[in-house]
């Protein structure tokens, strides 16, 4: 019999270390779920969304699906400009509400800029998506699009305008496409 009662207590020792474990596991996981919801928002601590608010555009020049050569010069106006990647969950989970909030960029199409980054195989369901409302850039694996708007993650939204001097800077660096469509 005391056999029996010591396997008894060691069990139910073993069934308390076992949930205190588990109770430990799942906290971390929270904390790790929240610390990759804001890297995704662009917010993650320690450095900033993207470029800066008020920084100007690097040199660029990619050709768009549709043939056209795009330069920073290109930008003209309030430009709203993404970066998606085929290999990214949230950049999948926004572009519906992306292509919905360009529909109603005025100036249209040639005011939204959409870079996908990946291949041109890996790409095509973005691209399509993008078309209607956007001049699409595929950047294949020379950063050129990226290193221009130092792109840190994905998704990324931004607002282009023009400085006074006519050089495209950022106006906005987190366009939030939940919000109605606003002028720079």
């Amino acid at each position: 019999m005391p056999v029996l009662i010591a396997a008894v207590v060691l069990v139910g020792l073993l069934c308390t270390l076992d949930l205190i474990l588990t109770l430990g596991v799942i906290k971390r996981l929270r904390d790790h779920t929240a610390m990759l919801s804001k890297m995704a928002d662009g917010n993650a601590p320690g450095r900033p969304p993207v470029i800066k608010v008020g920084e100007e555009v690097g040199e660029f020049q990619a050709v768009s699906v549709d043939g056209e050569v795009l330069t920073r010069e290109s930008l003209s106006g309030d430009t709203l400009v993404a970066f998606f990647s085929p290999n990214c969950g949230p950049c999948h989970e926004m572009l519906p509400k992306f292509a919905e909030y360009a529909r109603m960029v005025p100036g249209g199409r040639k005011q939204v800029l959409a870079v996908v980054v990946g291949t041109p195989e890996r790409a095509e369901g973005q691209v399509a998506e993008l078309s209607p409302v956007a001049r699409v850039v595929v950047q294949g694996s020379e950063p050129v699009m990226t290193d221009a708007f130092q792109i840190m993650g994905f998704p990324t939204l931004l607002e282009v305008t023009s400085d006074g001097a006519g050089r495209p800077v950022i106006a906005r660096n987190n366009v939030n496409v939940d919000s109605p469509v606003v002028a720079a």
